[in-house]
């Protein structure tokens, strides 16, 4: 499966939770374009503007559960060069101490955005041992057995 998975991270929390996805989807086979959206745009990684079978998002949030500008500009170069994908995973980091109606506010705000059937991993600021390394990899498995079982609009494409 070819999956697009792009970030922004301030502190390098989500960065981290970014890492422990991309690592388990190529550990199960899966062909990942790594994106940036703090220091690349979806050109610079995907210059002809493939489509991938799914797309992984993951943010932090700034201002009150508020998307940052990076994600913002990322996410509306997507929706310009691909439409708006049925098939979008989110993550994000967040702090609690902020407020529970502010935490993983941006994830909340993307998911809602591309109306996603996927479950929404949240991880409470940094990723901490055993117990958050096992929750990203049962969101990372669900989310692609999720996406294996969906089939694809464009049948075709499934069997050439």
């Amino acid at each position: 499966m070819r999956i697009l998975l792009a970030h922004t991270s301030l502190s390098g929390n989500t960065r981290d939770v970014a890492r422990a996805i991309h690592a388990r989807c190529e550990a199960l086979g899966h062909d990942v374009t790594w994106i940036d959206a703090d220091i690349q745009n979806l050109a610079q990684a995907c210059p002809d503007g493939a489509e991938h079978d799914l797309y992984i998002l993951g943010s932090w949030s700034i201002n009150a559960g508020r998307t940052p500008p990076e994600m913002k500009r990322f996410i509306a170069d997507l929706v310009e060069v691909v439409g708006k994908p049925e098939r979008v995973a989110v993550f994000g980091t967040g702090e609690t101490q902020w407020g529970e109606e502010y935490y993983c506010g941006a994830a909340r705000r993307i998911a809602a955005f591309f109306g996603t059937p996927y479950p929404r991993l949240e991880i409470e600021q940094m990723p901490h041992g055993e117990r958050d390394a096992l929750k990203i990899q049962r969101w990372t498995d669900t989310i692609l057995a999720c996406t294996e079982s969906i089939p694809h609009a464009d049948l075709p494409r499934l069997h050439a």
